[in-house]
């Protein structure tokens, strides 16, 4: 008889498929760029306050109900998870203006599983294991392929202190989701969801404001139609996704499956913008795809009981590490 959990699953499909909305939100800005002069911080804005309205909409329809065994989370949790929303977006842009798109979305997203396997590691008791860890290697090789195998960009200091700030910032944000789902006390991933686009759209409605928060553009009804599907499918619906589905992951194995982003955002590019197909992007995909799918089937082949056991063993190895200090 299996032992897999079919919440597992469940939770390893809805990070697949936040991973693969994700990416065609980078298909969706450039078509925005193109029919209008928004800017890269008026675009996040608009993304995070639209998100907010469509989930408000969601709570108008569907209150958010209270889930037995789950603790409500305190508005303070709620505002920090949307502050470190915010810092992996806002770092991110800042990135890709200072060096290029290519080498601050390799460095962002190539830190993100390191920054995220050390922290479960030292933080939550969560180990890769060797296969974990090849997996998490081909993951970042394949990422590496992938994003600079067409060209790539000037690598400047700044812009890679701002890419690494915005892994930090991704980092967090998993690592949280993790710690209070361990805890039971995720709350509702529609909330969570809600207070971190709110935040996020807080903090970027100034600098949106500066840069020109209304495009100019003889294409309105198309903008408009771009932007709703910007906050709808890769904002309220993948991250609500996301948020569930980082709660009862593995922190490191979320960050990888999270790795599908670009895979989908290169996909898209060739499938619908005419970008060529290189061996970079096709060598990039396979080994991307195989290091996700090694851990997605490491992860659905845990006991269901797994999570206890991590809990049963973090405690131990605390007392441990308690006691060398001590000596």
């Amino acid at each position: 008889m299996s032992n897999v959990s079919p919440a597992a699953g469940r939770s390893l499909l809805y990070l697949v498929v936040a991973g693969a909305a994700w990416g065609t939100a980078g298909a969706a800005a450039s078509l925005l760029f193109l029919a209008s002069d928004l800017g890269p911080l008026a675009l996040s804005f608009w993304r995070c306050a639209g998100g907010l309205a469509v989930l408000l909409g969601v709570f108008a329809v569907r209150r958010p109900r209270p889930v037995l065994g789950r603790a409500r989370p305190s508005a303070g949790s709620l505002i920090a998870t949307g502050l470190m929303f915010t810092l992996f977006q806002a770092a991110y842009f800042a990135a890709v203006r200072e060096t290029g798109l290519a080498v601050a979305t390799v460095v962002t997203l190539g830190a993100g599983p390191v920054l995220i396997a050390l922290g479960a590691r030292y933080w939550m008791g969560e180990r890769l294991g060797r296969g974990g860890a090849a997996a998490v290697a081909g993951a970042l090789a394949g990422l590496a392929v992938l994003v600079l195998g067409s060209g790539g960009g000037d690598v400047r200091p700044i812009g890679v202190g701002w890419a690494l700030l915005s892994a930090a910032g991704y980092a967090a944000m998993t690592l949280r989701a993790r710690w209070l789902g361990q805890r039971g006390a995720g709350g509702d991933p529609l909330v969570t969801t809600a207070w971190s686009v709110g935040v996020g759209a807080v903090c970027l409605l100034p600098l949106a404001a500066v840069e020109g928060l209304l495009p100019h553009t003889a294409e309105i009804g198309r903008v408009l139609w771009l932007l709703v599907y910007v906050a709808t499918v890769p904002t309220a619906l993948a991250y609500a996704l996301y948020f569930t589905g980082a709660a009862a992951v593995r922190a490191a194995t979320v960050s990888v499956i999270m790795l599908i982003e670009p895979v989908s955002a290169a996909v898209i590019a060739v499938l619908l913008l005419g970008e060529r197909l290189t061996g970079a992007v096709v060598l990039g995909t396979v080994l991307l795809l195989a290091a996700v799918g090694a851990l997605i089937a490491a992860e659905a082949g845990r006991p269901a009981g797994g999570r206890a056991g991590e809990q049963a063993g973090r405690p131990a190895a605390v007392a441990r590490r308690s006691q060398s200090a001590a000596r």
